[in-house]
């Protein structure tokens, strides 16, 4: 089980629904949240930023559950129930959260906030993972958890090009947990709007 230490910065055990609704608004270049939203480094920018407590608060709570994200695929990943294929899955989505933090990371940062870093423990229900289709229904809820988040973060954005930026986050989690969705042999999009 990949465990950090709990630095007091990140929420104990956030949910994966409101979690980004946390917090003030930024100042961005275009060019600079265009890299952002398309996966490069603002560190390679050298366009000046600021940022609002809330568009920060918002960023860092994304980091954080992304960073939980990253936790909860590992432990899927180790837990030995998985087929090789989709272990192979696991991990490819843990790497997609891996970006998306990486790049939160860097903007927290670049914006003069200090990020967040993992939580020791998550206190998953490792308990409840008996089987291969058990740790595909706790990615799979973890996943819709992170796109009513990020659905409900990005108007609380004051800076729209952030707000671009964490729906194109947005789109990469909703389309983990239609595959998810899909390997457990369920309807991949069960309606045409998100709850």
């Amino acid at each position: 089980m990949m465990n950090r230490e709990d630095n007091g910065n990140a929420p104990r055990n956030p949910s994966r629904r409101g979690v980004l609704v946390a917090g003030g608004g930024a100042t961005l270049s275009a060019v600079a949240v265009a890299m952002l939203a398309g996966g490069g480094s603002l560190l390679r920018s050298s366009a000046a930023l600021a940022a609002s407590e809330t568009d920060l608060g918002i960023l860092n709570t994304a980091l954080g559950a992304e960073l939980q994200a990253i936790a909860a695929y590992q432990v899927g990943a180790e837990s030995g129930l998985l087929t090789p294929g989709v272990k192979k899955l696991a991990l490819t989505f843990q790497g997609h959260h891996k970006s998306h933090a990486d790049i939160l990371r860097e903007t927290v940062g670049k914006l003069g906030g200090k990020p967040v870093e993992a939580l020791k423990d998550y206190h998953f229900p490792l308990d409840q993972l008996k089987a291969e289709a058990d740790v595909l229904r706790f990615a799979a809820g973890l996943e819709k958890g992170a796109v009513s988040a990020y659905l409900g973060a990005v108007p609380q954005f004051e800076n729209r090009d952030l707000a671009k930026a964490a729906a194109s986050i947005l789109g990469d989690e909703a389309m983990h947990w239609a595959v998810l969705r899909s390997a457990l042999g369920e309807e991949p999009v069960p309606s045409a709007f998100m709850e």
